[in-house]
């Protein structure tokens, strides 16, 4: 039954705030509610559909408000929130729901002031002052915080497979290589930020040490930024001034919550989420010629291409260590400098989103940057993205053509 759901919609447009990065240091603080709506704003008008032609809004927790700012009463909301891969989980929602006839028009929308406003959680809203269970039961043995518990995941590796911090410092060499293609990458160059410009693995190396294995470098970014896709039914996206992008295959799967209940910290529920994408989309890792995968750390990506199938067990480093993710080669990965380069404003997925559809579309440069070597001319990509501890994960095929 999942085959029916194939290309039952596209993405027909893709789009980020207007500033992304650290914006405090251009001017005031932005809130996050101000980067979905610049995003919004931004995609209605690259798409030419106008905001009062949304019927099914789709956010981490934020439908309803952004249905009221944008003045709008869609009979259509969804605000599952389970971490960085929440939007690819709503890009299948919204394929279910145009596939299903319940609307034609969906809005996916993310906004987090990750950096203006450090310490927020919930795409930028305040938490209360509690923790959940699981995290109450492991900060009295020293794991707290993202770094330490992907540590683990790394050390895990390294035992099983024999890999080293170095095999993974590849990831983050090769995605600053994209980042230095894309001006909006907070790590362009170090004319844009001190830690900007080429790196080596010996600066993944020698960087500062956050949890050891992982030294800065092996870490993504903590940012502002805000994005949005509107996803259609077929004959409306055929019928814009943008070039569809459609939607061949989706899943999600769930392996954990909390780290300690993970069975094995070397494989994640990316191997189900994307096995159900594939079968649906009829395609394999083989049919795949570019990949967005969630960078949270440099183990998060090499780790998940083994899931995806795109790389053998224990050997997912390969593809950046002998340059097949890079600008030029075979399966580029991350084209716009990814999480460790480009920009992480805590859940990363809609980053994917933007980027993927930016590819297939053919307007990863939007005719403005004027820098070659960033458009691959793909046509096929697999999008991941991953929330939580490596817990819940998002799959989507995506296509330039039916």
């Amino acid at each position: 039954m999942a085959a029916n759901l194939k290309n039952a919609a596209a993405i027909v447009g893709a789009a980020e705030s207007n500033e992304i990065g650290y914006p405090e240091e251009r001017g005031p603080k932005v809130t996050s509610l101000q980067h979905h709506i610049e995003a919004i704003k931004n995609v209605s008008d690259l798409t030419g559909i106008p905001i009062s032609d949304i019927e099914g809004v789709f956010s981490t927790g934020w439908s309803q408000q952004l249905a009221e700012h944008l003045g709008i009463r869609p009979h259509y909301l969804d605000t599952t929130t389970v971490g960085g891969c929440s939007f690819q989980v709503h890009v299948h929602h919204a394929l279910a729901a145009i596939h299903a006839g319940i609307i034609d028009i969906a809005l996916v929308s993310h906004g987090q002031a990750g950096w203006s406003y450090r310490g927020a959680g919930g795409g930028g809203r305040p938490v209360a002052g509690e923790i959940d269970p699981g995290t109450e039961m492991t900060i009295p043995y020293g794991v707290f915080g993202a770094p330490s518990n992907y540590a683990h995941a790394m050390v895990r590796h390294m035992h099983r497979f024999g890999t080293t911090p170095e095999d993974f410092a590849h990831v983050s060499v090769v995605t600053r290589q994209w980042a230095m293609l894309n001006p909006r990458a907070l790590m362009f160059s170090k004319d844009t930020n001190p830690f900007g410009g080429p790196i080596t693995v010996q600066d993944v190396m020698e960087a500062r040490l956050i949890a050891w294995p992982l030294t800065l470098f092996h870490c993504c970014l903590v940012t502002d930024h805000g994005g949005a896709v509107i996803v259609a039914r077929p004959e409306i996206a055929k019928s814009l001034r943008t070039r569809p992008v459609w939607i061949a295959g989706a899943g999600e799967s769930m392996g954990h919550q909390n780290m300690l209940e993970m069975e094995d910290f070397t494989a994640t529920s990316a191997s189900r989420s994307s096995a159900i994408a594939y079968e649906m989309a009829g395609l394999g890792p083989q049919d795949m010629e570019m990949a967005m995968i969630y960078d949270s750390f440099t183990i998060t990506a090499a780790m998940t291409a083994e899931m995806l199938g795109l790389a053998p067990r224990g050997k997912g480093y390969t593809l950046w260590k002998e340059g097949h993710a890079a600008p030029g080669g075979r399966l580029p990965i991350n084209t716009n400098g990814g999480g460790l380069s480009f920009n992480h404003s805590g859940m990363y997925g809609m980053q994917l989103l933007v980027e993927a559809y930016r590819q297939l579309s053919g307007t990863a440069e939007d005719g403005v940057h004027g820098i070659e070597g960033k458009q691959t001319n793909a046509r096929t990509c697999v999008v991941n993205g991953t929330g939580g501890t490596l817990s819940t994960t998002g799959t989507l095929v995506l296509a330039s053509d039916e």
